[in-house]
């Protein structure tokens, strides 16, 4: 088996995480995906709430909340994807240093613990602003996959989160497994499927189906498509090596956290129809 791996395998490109740097600052590809992510998710968004026929009128949420809202999307996914990292992934190790929690740039983030981050972040902004928090979740749900396309190609990069030994043409070998075998480009099936993939979807729903009209349906099929999205990744991208496998078995912890999420965006989708409609009438 190993000789005919060995052929079909490419061969990692050897890029550096870091594009340059100027004494003892860096700057990396995967700080660079998050600023392009969030730059391109706020232009996005505010074109999304201009677009009146999108809404049945027009929207509530005005491009002027969306410019307001950008430090708090911000806020809630560095520090939900930072607290949910340490929580859920590592949290023995940040108990023995705790200092080890403000170093973000060793990386550990948690997309799951930014996904609750920034949902707290929306509905204390929509409250304070007056509007639905599920058609701001449907903004920036509609919004974000570009930005996790990103940020997953930054892990690739990064040569982190890969997957299992493959033998299939695509397999790639990464230095930094040590073994010197192919394995599954996890990050990048994650960065197609949950970022390229489910963004266009999204854009079907908001575009051609007019469904910004029921509070809280976008949402919800992001939250859905990201999970199935997840959970199948998961069965070929190896688990972190401090958690490994649960019940000793197939089992992730991504897989655990993921199912939650299905369920609350299967629920944001059948309930869309019973919240009063998104866009002020003409």
């Amino acid at each position: 088996m190993g000789p005919e791996i060995q052929m079909a395998a490419i061969a990692f490109p050897g890029l550096d995480p870091v594009i340059f740097k100027i004494g003892p600052l860096a700057l990396r590809w995967y700080g660079l995906a998050y600023v392009a992510g969030i730059l391109f998710g706020w232009w996005y968004a505010k074109a999304l709430v201009a677009n009146g026929p999108l809404w049945g009128g027009a929207s509530r949420i005005l491009p002027s909340d969306i410019d307001d809202f950008l430090l708090w999307a911000v806020a809630g996914i560095i520090l939900g994807g930072r607290i949910g990292y340490v929580l859920f992934y590592d949290l023995s190790a940040y108990l023995e240093n705790p200092l080890r929690i403000a170093m973000l740039w060793q990386g550990g983030m948690s997309f799951h613990g930014g996904l609750a981050g920034i949902i707290v972040a929306m509905i204390l902004f929509a409250r304070s602003r007056g509007f639905s928090p599920f058609s701001l979740f449907d903004v920036i749900a509609a919004s974000c996959g570009i930005g996790l396309f990103l940020g997953r190609c930054a892990n690739f990069i990064n040569q982190e989160l890969f997957g299992k030994v493959t033998d299939l043409p695509w397999g790639v070998v990464f230095p930094a497994s040590g073994d010197g075998l192919p394995r599954h480009p996890s990050q990048l099936y994650e960065g197609l499927i949950e970022g390229l993939l489910l963004f266009f979807v999204l854009r079907i729903l908001t575009h051609r189906f007019g469904k910004l009209r029921f509070p809280g349906f976008v949402g919800g099929a992001f939250l859905c498509g990201y999970a199935v999205s997840r959970i199948l990744v998961e069965f070929v991208r190896l688990p972190d090596p401090q958690l490994g496998y649960l019940l000793g078995g197939w089992l992730t912890m991504g897989m655990v956290l993921s199912v939650p999420v299905f369920l609350i965006g299967l629920w944001a989708m059948a309930t869309a129809r019973n919240r009063a409609p998104s866009g002020v009438p003409a």
